[in-house]
């Protein structure tokens, strides 16, 4: 089975090469340059770029790259599948529907399944992650996407970030949801509901961002000791520090991955962001 997977997973470069997983990088506008999510551009150059002042702007995954890739696909008689981000947050996962619907027209053969996954970030990585997992493992076409879509039903995402502007701008959350509370040192806390990121307190300071955190793992997870729980910071690994120290302590999970966001959610999130990835049913 080859595997896809688009940038806003923010795995690395690496993993995509020595995973064999096919990477669809999204596009990052930074003044008048246009860079490739994780192929030509690191996240720190727009986390850098926010800080001075400059609104770096995203564009989904070109469609001609899907078309050569798919097509490639058909061509060779495998089976592909592709776990895509969020559709609520990008229109990449349906243009991908709509390529391989052009695909077939030529290529009625091709197989092909396309996965909203309903996630970003690295929620969306540990998807991809636990594909590959099985496809290692020799598993059936068919026990890896029925996993996949099972974990991406029952993933728990949590973000906090500095200023929710961001987000609204970018069209991410919706206007009337942001809420600016810098003066007061307000800081919100969201989650993923059905694809769409969502404000769901506010809370002043990090203490109590990272605290409020922690009892949403704890009443929200399942298993927690023998998962792998997720943590991406914009730039800010000692936030993200403080988060492992906090789940190591209350739950001594199989494993702590941390990464910072790529550079496509970071332009919309922004630097200070920091978020925790995790599941609600899990069965190893």
């Amino acid at each position: 089975m080859r595997l896809f997977a688009d940038s806003a997973s923010d795995l690395p470069k690496s993993f995509f090469q020595d995973e064999n997983v096919v990477l669809f990088p999204l596009r990052v506008h930074i003044g008048d340059e246009e860079f490739e999510d994780i192929r030509t551009v690191h996240s720190k150059k727009v986390f850098d770029a926010i800080r001075e002042g400059i609104h770096p702007k995203t564009s989904q995954v070109s469609p001609d790259e899907m078309l050569n890739a798919f097509e490639q696909l058909a061509k060779e008689g495998d089976e592909g599948f592709y776990i895509a981000f969020s559709s609520e947050l990008s229109g990449t996962h349906n243009t991908a529907a709509m390529v391989a619907e052009q695909v077939r027209e030529d290529y009625p053969e091709l197989k092909l399944t396309i996965l909203d996954s309903k996630a970003a970030s690295s929620g969306y990585g540990l998807l991809v992650k636990e594909a590959v997992k099985m496809r290692t493992a020799g598993e059936s076409s068919e026990a890896i996407i029925e996993r996949v879509r099972h974990l991406a039903n029952h993933l728990e995402s949590l973000f906090t970030v500095e200023d929710l502007d961001y987000m609204a701008k970018g069209g991410r959350i919706s206007k009337g949801s942001a809420f600016v509370g810098g003066l007061l040192n307000i800081k919100p806390l969201l989650h993923v509901e059905d694809g769409k990121l969502v404000p769901i307190e506010k809370l002043r300071g990090r203490k109590k961002v990272l605290k409020r955190m922690v009892e949403l793992i704890e009443e929200r997870g399942n298993n927690l000791n023998e998962q792998t729980i997720a943590i991406c910071h914009g730039d800010d690994l000692d936030f993200a520090m403080l988060l492992k120290s906090e789940i190591e302590e209350r739950f001594h999970p199989k494993a702590i991955e941390i990464d910072m966001i790529g550079s496509v959610i970071g332009a919309h999130t922004g630097p200070g962001t920091l978020g925790v990835f995790f599941f609600n049913e899990w069965k190893a």
